[in-house]
């Protein structure tokens, strides 16, 4: 069965703009588009519409409608629309069971949109089963350019990273894309280095080629998986979320890991995909590992 590409709506412009990102990448990957609204009745008496049949009417139209200007502009996508009469969160994490990736517009520096950052959106991303990419509502389709890249993090051994290589190298093959794959190192504490620890440290010939050797040795498989994409290799000491927003400049969409966790506060995404969602000004795909 053919997964497709789940956008989800609330009529803000943030969304609109997550709808024509998704709309976009579906006619790249030759994919189904589907757009999902989640929605429950709240009484509006003093603006008329306190009946649940005329807002699910209001509702209905206006998915309708997005869905119209979207078959317009790509007349052979295939589009279906859902309203799902459940909460944001349930809705959301459960479209990306069977979705290539959930699609969302955000706000950046401050909540995203309806149902994103905050609580409800940590646990959304926390608990997506397939990628969520976030745009902004000043995302245009001339920031895909040619010549602007998927940044990826990589980070740990090739296993660690493979879910957000992955989708970094499939995004990269469809649309013609670099990749730029990023590894940020930092100085370790002294306790950390253990004899076998040093050993491979002094076969590499030091922290910085060991870097460059285990980002080379994790994409290696998704070279040979994807030949034509061009990469470019980036290890640079900091931390991970500086040095990726330090090359957010030529970037079309970045890409970051999950390493989601429960907390007695809620959900927890990470630093790293946490400071990107809110600072980087192209979109943002957030991988959960496999």
């Amino acid at each position: 069965m053919t997964r497709p590409i789940t956008a989800g709506l609330d009529g803000s412009e943030e969304s609109l703009a997550a709808l024509g990102w998704a709309a976009r990448e579906a006619v790249r990957r030759g994919l189904p588009l589907r757009v999902v609204h989640a929605w429950r009745f709240q009484p509006h008496e003093e603006i008329g519409v306190g009946d649940p049949d005329t807002q699910a009417q209001w509702v209905r139209e206006g998915l309708a409608e997005a869905a119209r200007s979207v078959t317009e502009r790509h007349p052979g996508l295939e589009v279906t629309t859902d309203v799902v009469d459940d909460s944001s969160v349930d809705t959301l994490v459960a479209a990306t069971a069977d979705a290539e990736m959930l699609v969302l517009g955000s706000r950046g520096h401050a909540a995203v949109v309806g149902f994103l950052l905050g609580s409800v959106g940590q646990q959304v991303i926390a608990g997506a089963e397939n990628p969520v990419v976030l745009v902004r509502a000043e995302d245009q389709a001339s920031a895909e350019a040619a010549g602007r890249e998927i940044v990826v993090g990589q980070h740990g051994d090739a296993d660690d990273s493979a879910a957000t290589l992955r989708f970094a190298f499939e995004t990269a093959a469809a649309r013609g894309a670099t990749v730029r794959a990023v590894r940020a190192w930092t100085l370790p504490p002294l306790f950390a280095y253990s004899p076998a620890s040093l050993k491979l440290l002094d076969e590499a010939g030091g922290l910085e080629p060991y870097e460059k050797k285990a980002l080379g040795e994790a994409l290696q498989p998704w070279r040979e998986r994807f030949p034509e994409v061009r990469v470019v290799e980036h290890v640079e000491m900091g931390s991970a979320g500086q040095v990726l927003l330090s090359v957010v400049g030529r970037t079309q969409l970045m890409v970051v890991g999950r390493r989601a966790r429960r907390t007695a506060v809620g959900a927890r995404i990470g630093s790293v995909a946490h400071g990107v969602l809110h600072h980087a000004p192209c979109p943002v795909a957030v991988v959960p590992p496999v």
